[in-house]
C-alpha cells in the first residue's frame, strides 16, 4: 500500500494575514478539502492509504466531516497532528499542565490516527533554542554533533507517547547540507549515514516493542534540497538512502519500516518518485507552487495518478 501524507502547514491562517488559506474561514476551508477528497473516492483506495496532517485548529473541523461519511468512504483515509509534545497526560499522572503543547492522549482524543514527528521544520526549530541557549554550538563540529543528539533525545520521548498514545507515526529523518558536505556522492555517503544513523538510533529508541501493531514510516526529507530554488536529489540518491534506513532499523530494532520521500512529492516527480523500489510513497506539501501557490484536492488527486501510472 502506498502511503501519501499531505502536511498542510499553516493553512490555518488566511491570505489576507500573510497565510496561504484562500478562505477567511479556514474551517470552513478544511471542511470543504475533506468532502472533496472522499468525493474524488481517495478514502476508499485498494492502493493508496493517505493521511493529512494538520495544524491543531483544523483536526476538529476535518475529523468531524470525515466521521459524518460510512466507513467504506474513508477506509483508507485518515486525520493526524503536525507533531505531539514530548511529555503526555496519564491517569496517576500529569493531567496536562503543558500549555502551548499538544500531548499525544490530546491528539489522540480529537480523533487522530497519526503524527509527524521531527519533520526539518521542528528539527530546525529545536536546534536553534539550543543555539541561543550556548552560540559555540555553531563554531565546532562536535558541538553541533552534541546538540542534534539532544534534538533527537527530545524527539523520541514524542515518538514514544504517540505510540503509547496509539497513534501511528511518521518520523522524518535527512541531512543539512553541511552535514552532507562538498565532493562527489561516493565521498558524501559515509557523512550521509552518520547523519541518518545517529537520528535512526536516538529517535526509535524504544519502538520496537510497539511494532507491528503501530506503523512507524520513515520519512526521508533532504533538506539540503527544499526550499524554493533548490534542486532534488535524484533517484540514485533517495534510493541510496532509502536502502540506507531500511537496513539500519532492521539491525537496530529488528523491524523494517516504509519508507517515503519526504522532500516535497508532486506531480512533476512523482513518476519518478514511484519507480524507485524502496520508496513506498510521498509527503505532498502544495499542489501549486507558483503564482497563486495553495493546495486543492484536484492536484492531490493528479500527484496520486501520476504516482501510480
Amino acid at each position: 500500500m502506498v502511503q501519501i501524507f499531505v502536511n498542510l502547514k499553516r493553512f490555518d491562517v488566511p491570505k489576507k494575514l500573510g497565510g496561504v488559506c484562500r478562505e477567511a474561514d479556514s474551517s470552513k476551508w478544511i471542511e470543504s478539502i475533506i468532502r472533496k477528497t472522499i468525493e474524488f473516492g481517495l478514502g476508499k483506495s485498494d492502493r493508496v492509504h493517505l493521511t493529512y496532517l494538520l495544524p491543531e485548529s483544523l483536526l476538529i473541523p476535518a475529523i468531524k466531516v470525515m466521521t459524518a461519511y460510512p466507513g467504506s468512504e474513508t477506509k483508507t483515509l485518515d486525520v493526524g497532528s503536525q507533531s505531539v509534545f514530548r511529555e503526555n497526560i496519564a491517569p496517576g499522572g500529569n493531567f496536562g499542565a503543558f500549555t502551548s503543547n499538544l500531548p499525544a492522549v490530546a491528539a489522540y482524543n480529537i480523533g487522530c490516527t497519526w503524527t509527524m514527528i521531527g519533520h526539518s521544520e521542528e528539527r530546525k526549530d529545536k536546534f536553534e533554542m539550543i543555539a541561543e541557549y550556548d552560540s559555540a554550538i555553531l563554531s565546532e563540529s562536535e558541538n553541533m554533533k552534541r546538540a542534534n543528539h539532544a534534538v533527537n533525545s527530545l524527539l523520541c520521548k514524542a515518538v514514544l507517547h504517540a505510540l503509547e498514545s496509539d497513534l501511528h507515526v511518521l518520523l522524518c529523518v535527512g541531512e543539512t547540507a553541511e552535514e552532507r558536505g562538498e565532493g562527489p556522492f561516493s565521498e558524501q555517503k559515509p557523512r550521509i549515514i552518520e547523519v541518518l544513523k545517529s537520528q535512526l538510533e536516538m529517535a526509535l529508541k524504544g519502538t520496537d516493542k510497539f511494532y507491528p501493531s503501530k506503523k512507524i514510516v520513515i520519512g526521508y526529507e533532504p533538506r539540503w534540497a527544499i526550499g524554493p530554488g533548490k534542486t532534488p536529489p535524484g533517484a540514485d540518491y533517495i534510493g541510496f538512502v532509502a536502502n540506507y534506513i531500511k537496513k539500519e532499523v532492521k539491525d537496530l530494532y529488528g523491524y523494517e519500516p516504509a519508507v517515503i520521500y519526504g522532500g516535497g512529492l508532486k506531480e512533476e516527480n512523482a513518476k519518478e518518485i514511484s519507480n524507485i523500489d524502496t520508496i513506498e510513497g510521498g509527503l505532498i506539501a502544495l499542489t501549486r507552487f507558483t503564482g497563486d501557490i495553495g493546495f486543492e484536492p484536484e492536484g492531490l488527486k493528479s500527484i496520486i495518478e501520476k504516482y501510480l501510472e
